[in-house]
């Protein structure tokens, strides 16, 4: 587990995406966090079917209904509950998932 969090639970707004980048395993890594009332899902910022950054602009991930993320380059969108791809050039892929629990009003990477 991280030993610092890597924001504060209110510094995202329910319902909506952000963009952080982070240390992990020593890469600086881009992560897409979603928000859903007391959840935060994380995964990495790189869509499965070429590797570019999903954002719009930054820390602009979800498609216009809000109810799932959309790369910017191609159009795939993605549930954001598990990361798979619905729908585009990926179908079937999934975005990286990255493991976090949020405690204390804190998001901490597992």
């Amino acid at each position: 587990m991280s030993q610092k969090p890597l924001c504060a639970l209110d510094d995202l707004v329910d319902g909506e995406s952000a963009g952080l980048v982070t240390e992990i395993d020593g890469a600086r890594t881009g992560l897409i966090l979603v928000r859903q009332g007391d959840d935060v899902f994380i995964y990495e910022n790189s869509c499965p079917h070429i590797g570019a950054p999903l954002d719009f602009m930054p820390g602009q991930f979800l498609n216009p209904d809000k109810d799932l993320i959309m790369c910017s380059t191609h159009g795939a969108l993605f549930r954001i509950d598990d990361g798979v791809c619905v729908h585009g050039p990926c179908t079937e892929k999934r975005l990286t998932p990255i493991e976090c629990t949020v405690r204390d009003a804190q998001v901490w990477l597992d």
